[in-house]
């Protein structure tokens, strides 16, 4: 496995996780995109700004990739994932994975946003449309009652 992983404040590029992940020992390549979505109740979100101790980001991105490439060891994997004010409707993190086989490359995929929730170390906070903002723990939950900006 070649294992990538990047904090970026640029728009996520299809371009450049495909390029990342491509071999022609690859059948099945799968990308996901997580895009900030404008709510889940009646707040609506605007954007959120995602903020990291870069680091250390970086070091967990390395133990998941790892650990992917330990469990399809035939996998390219390709992580990308923004930092700064990202607008409702704009990518947020983008992975690609590619495997001899689709199933592999499904699996790697889904394992490792899952894992990017539990483990990687990127904190979001929501702006809403009513001028609050609330800073929001990994499993989606706000931490704090909102604050007037």
């Amino acid at each position: 496995m070649t294992p990538m992983s990047h904090l970026t404040r640029e728009r996520i590029s299809l371009d450049a996780l495909l390029a990342a992940v491509a071999s022609p020992g690859c059948g099945g390549t799968c990308i996901f995109l997580g895009t900030v979505r404008n709510g889940p109740d009646e707040h609506g979100v605007t954007a959120i700004e995602y903020s990291a101790y870069e680091e250390m980001v970086e070091t967990e991105f390395a133990r998941l990739l790892a650990d992917a490439g330990t469990r399809w060891p035939d996998a390219r994997i390709a992580v990308r994932h923004r930092l700064g004010t990202i607008a409702a409707g704009e990518a947020s993190i983008g992975i690609a994975a590619a495997a001899p086989h689709r199933a592999q490359a499904f699996d790697a995929c889904r394992f490792v946003i899952e894992e990017v929730k539990k483990r990687v170390p990127v904190w979001k906070k929501e702006m809403r449309v009513d001028g609050t903002e609330v800073w929001v723990d990994p499993s989606g939950r706000p931490t704090a009652k909102p604050s007037h900006v």
